[in-house]
């Protein structure tokens, strides 16, 4: 069934100028969290120094973030960001536990969040030193920048990456799951979606144009929902548990999404299980090439 709980529509979450929070006051949430904020110059966002572990993403635009707990003095570090989420990677910021922090700059920016008592080094990764993965093959490629993933970054809790999808595209497809845990083949994460979608590159569209991708999720076993949503920048789909994808980028709109990921598992690892009735397309991307409108770079500073 629809559940207006695992959708959040840009905007509907603000609180103390962040455009949307996204935490445990969310009913049936506990492992994920998510903010949005924009600013313009001149003014600030603030991080508490709560047990919450953090990645800072810029979206459009560069911002410096000065940060510290009671173990150091405060640290600054600019992040050199990107015009778009579909000018290829950004440089990043994970913020251990603990860590307060006071952002400025100019533009968009996401922070992803998991909760944790544990605390791990804060680490400024560059835009070069992101891994970018060419996933899939066709109409299923599609481009991964792991920043927060297992193998590049020493987090506690936390799964951390983006993707981008070119127009008319399928992304997270095969549907997959990881609401059970079964040590080695499966696990238990929940999984925010932030989405944002743009004319094509290269595609002259009249003003009138709507940018939208569409997002599912369903049952994987008595526990019922049933989510499928046009989504358009700012919009945020929650998946608690269930099959999900695909996500879509509309004919003529490049679509993105920022994911994060955690749950209550003692390892952190991404397993998943493919819905049997789909997972065999895997096998059709071994006879296809990747899109060769991928790999999304940076084409231009900031403005």
């Amino acid at each position: 069934m629809t559940n207006d709980t695992w959708f959040i529509p840009a905007g509907s979450r603000p609180e103390d100028g962040w455009t949307d929070v996204v935490d445990g006051r969310v009913a049936g949430w506990a492992h994920t969290g998510l903010r949005t904020g924009a600013l313009s110059g001149g003014d600030e966002l603030r991080l508490p120094s709560d047990a919450v572990e953090r990645i800072v993403v810029p979206l459009a635009g560069s911002f410096t973030v000065t940060y510290g707990d009671t173990t150091q003095e405060d640290t600054t570090q600019v992040l050199d960001g990107r015009s778009s989420v579909f000018d290829g990677p950004t440089d990043v910021l994970y913020l251990g536990s603990g860590t307060a922090a006071t952002i400025t700059g100019r533009g968009r920016f996401a922070v992803a969040e998991a909760p944790t008592d544990e605390h791990k080094p804060s680490t400024y990764v560059p835009r070069q030193d992101v891994p970018v993965e060419l996933r899939g093959a066709g109409q299923s490629s599609r481009q991964v920048h792991n920043f927060g993933t297992p193998a590049a970054l020493d987090a506690v809790k936390f799964i951390v990456c983006e993707v981008i999808t070119p127009a008319g595209n399928w992304s997270s497809y095969p549907p997959h799951k990881h609401d059970t845990h079964r040590p080695g083949q499966e696990s238990d994460l929940e999984e925010i979606y932030y989405y944002e979608s743009a004319v094509a590159r290269g595609v002259d569209a009249p003003e009138s144009a709507d940018p939208f991708a569409l997002h599912r999720t369903y049952a994987s076993d008595d526990r019922p929902i049933d989510e499928f949503r046009q989504v358009r920048t700012g919009d945020v789909a929650l998946v608690p548990y269930g099959w999900h994808g695909p996500a879509v980028a509309a004919p003529g709109y490049d679509m993105y999404y920022l994911n994060v990921m955690a749950g209550p598992d003692p390892e952190r690892v991404w397993n998943i299980t493919d819905d049997p009735a789909h997972g065999w397309v895997r096998q059709v991307w071994e006879s296809e090439t990747i899109d060769p409108r991928l790999p999304y770079t940076h084409e231009k500073e900031p403005a």
